[in-house]
């Protein structure tokens, strides 16, 4: 095993996992996977991290926060970095 095989599988994962690799590229990365337990790892991992980001796209976002909550959460900030400039507190 070759380390730098391992870096040139570890570019092409994504690409690979998602099926848009040429057939012959597609057995070359399966031969080497299969005597690579980095790379299995790897390939796992990634595997699980796709289907945690696809399950997640699914989850409802919240609605958007009301112009009236942002404009009083921007004037509570303002009043906060100038209560911090009257003290002279420089951790803003």
């Amino acid at each position: 095993m070759n380390p730098s095989d391992c870096k040139a599988i570890f570019a092409l994962l994504s690409d690979y996992l998602d099926h848009e690799l040429p057939e012959d590229l597609c057995r070359d990365i399966d031969a080497h996977i299969a005597d690579c337990p980095p790379c299995v790892a790897f390939v796992e991992s990634l595997r699980k991290t796709i289907e945690l980001c696809r399950k997640a796209k699914e989850l409802d976002a919240p609605p958007p926060l009301a112009d009236s909550a942002r404009r009083e959460l921007f004037a509570a900030y303002q009043a906060m970095l100038a209560a911090r400039a009257r003290t002279g507190d420089p951790s803003h």
